[in-house]
């Protein structure tokens, strides 16, 4: 699906650089746009600078030149990060909490009142026992207390999801649980900006994609294009062919 020139940025990055010595370049010169209920991955190998890309958007570090906009609005301005959850790479709940009590923290940090129905319902959308959210998160092991992190981004009701490799540490049924869940909301006009190393999950998942690769963005478009651009009917050679 390709999304209208009609439609909306919810965000946009022009000419964004940042580096970290002037000899240390991470990125640099990146321009896309995401659009109102589009669904945008981007992948590229460890240390390409996805993560630090999110980070940027987010304001939880300093760029040294362009502009971000979410919203239409700076990126350093809370209001402008006020309709957005943000999943971040290596998620990490305070031990000491149960499950729910986590999720009535992050509920309160929204401005939200607790919704035990809702949240037993994204457990069983997400492969979450209900029964563990009794337990202190030290009991859990990796992949529920990412399932528990993703409750609590979901549970926000935002209009775009920010996520940082939402699938890590999910077995093969939680990551078939969680696209489906992901699609469903695409199908509500949710926009989901995310990065990934699975590209079979940008094929099945994304409008479009972009490919960081040594700080520069050597692709955007569809996958479909991604492939038919590199010469390969399989997107992980297509992708191979764009960073060689």
């Amino acid at each position: 699906m390709t999304v209208s020139t009609a439609d909306t940025f919810i965000l946009e990055f022009k000419e964004v650089c940042k580096q970290y010595s002037p000899t240390q370049p991470v990125f640099t010169d990146i321009n896309l746009q995401v659009k109102q209920g589009e669904f945008f991955g981007l992948v590229g190998v460890n240390g390409a600078g996805k993560t630090t890309l999110i980070k940027s958007l987010l304001d939880f570090c300093a760029i040294n030149h362009g502009t971000i906009r979410l919203f239409n609005h700076t990126h350093t301005k809370p209001i402008a990060r006020q309709h957005l959850a943000f999943f971040p790479e290596h998620f990490a709940p305070p031990v000491f909490l149960t499950g729910q009590g986590f999720l009535h923290y992050m509920a309160r940090l929204h401005g939200q009142l607790y919704d035990k129905n809702k949240i037993e319902k994204l457990c069983q959308a997400l492969d979450l026992n209900s029964i563990a959210l009794q337990q202190p998160i030290k009991s859990y092991s990796k992949g529920m207390a990412q399932k528990l992190g993703l409750a609590a981004c979901f549970s926000a009701d935002k209009k775009l999801l920010v996520m940082d490799e939402p699938m890590s540490g999910l077995d093969p049924k939680a990551r078939a649980y969680l696209k489906r869940y992901l699609l469903n909301l695409k199908a509500q006009g949710t926009t989901l900006f995310f990065s990934t190393h699975l590209l079979v999950d940008v094929e099945n998942l994304c409008d479009r994609m972009a490919i960081l690769h040594a700080g520069q963005l050597r692709f955007i478009g569809t996958p479909a294009e991604c492939c038919a651009r590199f010469n390969s009917t399989d997107i992980e050679q297509a992708y191979l062919n764009a960073i060689t």
